[in-house]
């Protein structure tokens, strides 16, 4: 097993008095709605040197502690240019690259070194005030990155692989990792690491759920403009055609983004690490404070076709019989064929929902005949399904999402953030239909 230097000490739930101080219940009840789909994932949190430095470092570590209580797994991924910075000023020793990207001579490396020392002793520091196990790594074995357009970048590291047996063994442990943006090459010697890059490479080592880029900037800006969100395919457009469209603070941030994504990390947050709350916010509500990132979860999600009815209608009819969802002829089903949409994998379709647009209530969109084949349950797939029907309503100028549903409400409320309310908000013509039914569901609803 690799090196470490572990601190804290076993303890009671961490963050359970930070819960109580920091987090109102109105809070805490929206919180717990995204607990099922996070918990056991891996968030890698990437905090900027300048962010340590900040007033806010404290209520963010507090804010990790919240996390760990919830059963999210963490990996802490950290900078160092500020204090980089601080030190090449006070001692008077000049440095040829603050953060990590390009040429470090021997003098800016052993700089490199000390402050990522500093912060990272700040971080233990912090994490064990929190009552929260920690351990600083060696884990990112490096190589030189080599001469670039004929310029030896002497000490500045490409990671060359992660150690991911080590990190998950920490995680496993219920220990949080901390990652310096310092690797280790094939002779034991140290290489400076951009620590954007880092997060990245740790990400689609560790097949992290999230990673978090916590800087001063308040998220990505393009064109002068904050983007509350951004596909991956039209942020990669700029970047390789105009990155300098995107402002400098967060460009190191938006390319390795895209990098990220590529690898299989499915979302990327970018945040104002001084807001106090804010990775919580960003993490626990649908409008978030930054920007995200993200890739095409929804590619095999199509429009359902005629020559779809026959499918259709056998993989829902199991459902029907055990009454989860309303009977439906194949004739209905082909008469109906355009408010289908089906997942496919393979060519097979393995899930399908419906999405029904009120024609005297044009705001208001309702979900239905959702199922999934059980051998793909627990995969996400039911609620890319619901996320994309809520997508497409929002696109059409829907404003709320209903859902009824007499055996999966459970599934509505807890995982894909819908509210209980009454029968009574249901149109006219729907709420007729309801009564006829007899099938008494309970009804839902999504803000979009």
């Amino acid at each position: 097993m690799s090196n470490s230097t572990a601190a804290g000490q076993p303890a009671t739930p961490p963050a359970a008095s930070a819960i109580a101080t920091t987090i109102k219940p109105t809070d805490l009840r929206g919180i717990l709605k995204y607990v099922p789909r996070f918990q056991g994932q891996i968030f890698v949190i990437a905090i900027d040197g300048s962010i340590v430095a900040d007033d806010n470092f404290g209520n963010i570590l507090v804010d990790i502690a919240v996390l760990r209580s919830l059963g999210i797994r963490v990996v802490l991924v950290h900078g160092i240019s500020h204090q980089l910075r601080e030190l090449s000023e006070m001692r008077g020793i000049p440095i040829t690259n603050a953060d990590g990207s390009g040429l470090t001579d021997a003098a800016t490396l052993d700089l490199a070194i000390r402050a990522s020392s500093r912060v990272s002793h700040a971080l233990i520091e912090g994490l064990t005030q929190n009552l929260l196990k920690c351990a600083t790594t060696n884990a990112v074995r490096a190589l030189p990155f080599g001469i670039i357009r004929g310029v030896d970048q002497q000490f500045t590291g490409k990671v060359d692989r992660i150690d991911k047996e080590f990190l998950l063994e920490l995680i496993d442990r219920q220990i949080v990792p901390i990652v310096p943006p310092i690797g280790f090459g094939p002779d034991g010697k140290s290489l400076r690491i951009n620590s954007d890059l880092l997060a990245a490479e740790i990400a689609e080592a560790l097949q992290a759920t999230k990673v978090v880029y916590l800087g001063t900037a308040p998220g990505l800006e393009i064109d002068g403009e904050f983007r509350r969100e951004i596909a991956i395919e039209a942020l990669n457009r700029i970047v390789q055609e105009e990155p300098s469209r995107i402002g400098d603070e967060v460009r190191s941030k938006a390319i390795h983004a895209i990098k990220a994504i590529e690898t299989g990390t499915p979302r990327v947050h970018i945040l104002d690490g001084r807001i106090f709350d804010g990775l919580l916010n960003e993490i626990f509500s649908n409008d978030g404070v930054g920007s995200l990132v993200y890739g095409n979860d929804y590619q095999q999600i199509r429009k359902a076709r005629k020559g779809d009815v026959r499918l259709i209608y056998n993989l829902t009819r199991n459902a029907v019989r055990r009454e989860e969802l309303l009977h439906r002829t194949q004739q209905a089903i082909e008469k109906n064929i355009d408010q289908f949409f089906v997942f496919e994998i393979d060519e097979n379709i393995i899930a399908c929902v419906t999405l029904y647009f009120y024609p005297d209530r044009p705001q208001m969109a309702e979900v239905g005949s959702l199922y999934v084949m059980p051998f793909y349950n627990n995969r996400g797939i039911g609620k890319k399904m619901v996320d994309y029907a809520g997508m497409v309503a929002k696109e059409r100028g829907a404003t709320t999402l209903l859902a009824l549903s007499t055996q999966n409400f459970g599934f509505f409320t807890n995982v894909c953030g819908f509210e209980e309310t009454t029968k009574d908000i249901l149109p006219e013509a729907r709420l007729r239909s309801y009564e006829e039914s007899g099938r008494n569901p309970k009804v839902m609803l999504k803000p979009l």
